[in-house]
């Protein structure tokens, strides 16, 4: 983790605008004050006096790079400026060589300037009043400017910490909007995957036999042909739906029970004998179980999927079973099975989708399948429990 110890950051943090200006201020009013109640002082030197502030209100305006040279072009000026200044209070702008150069060079740099500074002061003192020491007005005024100094360091040391904080938080705000669109890119492919995955597979393989029996058996071929088509039309309403929570507008999910007993009937293709098993009594799908009971529907239209594809099963046994804790899904099969730790690419991609949508709600998923002894795929998930008012 970064400290304000070292080097600055890449993008150099900024001073607080309003503090220079402010003290610019105060000092150009201290010194025409005095000027004013001095009839001996030159209008030339009171005019070099201002123009020197101005040049450092300017150089706060618009600085000049590189930053070393925005800090001595600083101290040149405000030596100038406390030497045409009888007002004596020209000597606080020391104060800003510290607190500038903690945002352009970090706090060693400043802190070895605020020492710099008072050597300085220590040693005009010395040179110019050898027992300033013995002087309430010399010591009076070192301590002020160190108590300036403090303040100041303190100042610049809270403003990066703010301003980098500030840093920081947007730097989160945009990762979580990056993963926010990463999470909606997997529901989308999970979506695609589940419903028009299913749909499409089951399209291919109506058509498929709709070919098959075109010559022999125009009837079967017929009634193939249009179970494509109720296919075709249940993958438009899946899009439709999509379409429609993509907007932010609530979908109506549909009731399990039933909507498994389509998604069996469709199944049933004359070469897969797929049967539907419910019990216990059904819950609300538009209640706050709705994801819930939607992401067993998509297990189990992703299992029928690969049984198609890949099980070569005659028999599936779907059972949905509600209870008091939450519902539970199996579907199992009679085909070839697999290893679990050995699926194909196709396979994993379904399998993955299942687990993802699970873990989304709070559930699990277990798969229990060897070569040879067909395959049992379990979800469960939690039933959600209804908010009540305090």
């Amino acid at each position: 983790m970064r400290t304000d110890t070292g080097p600055p950051p890449a993008t150099p943090s900024r001073p607080v605008p309003w503090v220079a200006p402010l003290l610019y201020v105060a000092v150009l009013l201290a010194g025409l004050t005095a000027a004013a109640h001095n009839s001996s002082l030159a209008t030339a030197r009171t005019a070099a006096f201002v123009v020197g502030l101005l040049l450092l209100l300017l150089l706060e305006r618009k600085p000049v790079r590189p930053p070393l040279a925005v800090l001595a072009a600083r101290v040149v000026l405000i030596v100038a400026v406390a030497a045409l200044d009888d007002s004596g209070l020209s000597r606080a702008l020391l104060v800003l060589v510290p607190f500038t150069a903690y945002f352009a060079f970090g706090r060693t740099a400043a802190l070895a300037l605020a020492g710099g500074c008072v050597a300085v002061v220590l040693a005009l003192y010395t040179f110019t009043a050898p027992a300033w020491y013995a002087d309430p007005e010399y010591v009076s005024d070192l301590l002020m400017l160190l108590i300036g100094l403090v303040l100041a360091l303190s100042m610049a040391a809270v403003a990066i910490g703010e301003q980098r904080g500030r840093a920081r938080l947007e730097e989160y705000a945009a990762r979580i909007a990056e993963l926010s669109a990463t999470h909606e890119r997997n529901r989308l492919a999970r979506d695609i995957h589940d419903s028009l995955g299913h749909h499409l597979t089951a399209i291919a393989v109506q058509l498929e036999k709709a070919a098959a029996f075109r010559d022999h058996d125009p009837d079967t071929a017929d009634q193939a042909v249009a179970d494509a088509r109720r296919s075709a039309g249940r993958a438009l309403d899946d899009v439709r739906t999509s379409v429609r929570a993509l907007r932010d507008d609530r979908a109506a999910p549909f009731p399990l029970p039933s909507a498994l007993a389509d998604l069996v009937r469709e199944s049933n293709d004359g070469r897969i004998e797929v049967s539907l098993q419910v019990d216990g009594e059904p819950y609300d799908a538009l209640g706050p179980d709705g994801a819930a009971l939607t992401t067993l529907y998509r297990a189990a239209q992703e299992a029928l999927t690969n049984v198609r594809r890949h099980a070569d099963a005659r028999h599936v046994s779907v059972f949905l079973t509600f209870g008091a804790a939450g519902a539970r899904l199996v579907v199992a099969d009679d085909g070839r099975g697999f290893r679990p730790g050995a699926v194909t690419v196709s396979q994993g991609f379904g399998l993955l989708g299942i687990q993802e949508r699970t873990r989304l709600v709070g559930g699990t998923v277990g798969i229990d399948s060897a070569p040879g002894a067909g395959t049992r795929l379990t979800v469960e998930v939690p039933r959600a429990v209804p908010e009540t008012d305090v």
